[in-house]
């Protein structure tokens, strides 16, 4: 976590010294640290699915996948900082905008507060597991909005979006494969042989 921290904060002081601390060069450097907290918030969301898709290669990312969204939740203090910064200086986002992302912000830190072992002892495993499906896929859809744009552009609209639009839509795709697949392989399971019954004694 303390790493992801400070990795945020390295890269927003480096594109903050480039390009000013002004409109251009805040929204510049939310541009660069959503992309690299969403690169931390992609195993955490998708790493379990890979794993169980394509098999031993992927089982760190799902060994770490809570690791993970801490290192994302940290991160992404560096970006709500700037958000701030944004709004004070005046260029506040539109309301529809701060609702949605706001909404998103919420739940980060409401599953990274639930992940730790305190608070998540006080909740059963199906409310724990509803919160998480519910929160990770409102995330994950809010970073998709951001980087699917469909409309043309030059190599560097493509470097800046492609890559990233890839693994937001491929998330949420490989989630659902796996979760096909553990039906199936429920479904296919051998159920166990009852018992025989009991044969009668024989009469005397």
């Amino acid at each position: 976590m303390g790493a992801a921290f400070a990795a945020a904060l390295c890269l927003a002081s480096l594109v903050l010294a480039i390009f000013g601390t002004g409109v251009r060069g805040t929204d510049a450097a939310l541009f660069a640290t959503g992309r690299f907290s969403f690169l931390l918030f992609w195993p955490a969301y998708a790493g379990g699915a890979a794993a169980a898709l394509f098999g031993p290669v992927f089982h760190p990312l799902r060994r770490n996948g809570r690791e993970f969204g801490l290192a994302f939740a940290s991160a992404h203090v560096v970006h709500m900082g700037l958000v701030a910064w944004l709004c004070y200086i005046g260029a506040v986002p539109g309301l529809r905008t701060f609702v949605f992302f706001g909404v998103a912000a919420v739940w980060i830190y409401l599953l990274a507060a639930l992940s730790l072992p305190g608070l998540r002892a006080r909740l059963d495993d199906r409310t724990w597991w509803w919160l998480r499906i519910l929160g990770l896929n409102y995330i994950a859809y809010a970073f998709a909005r951001d980087f699917v744009q469909f409309r043309l552009g030059g190599a560097r609209h493509m470097v800046e979006y492609v890559p990233f639009a890839a693994l937001a839509i491929g998330g949420p795709v490989l989630r659902l494969a796996a979760f096909g697949a553990r039906i199936g392989q429920t479904r296919r399971a051998p159920t166990a042989a009852a018992p025989p019954a009991p044969r009668p004694a024989a009469a005397p």
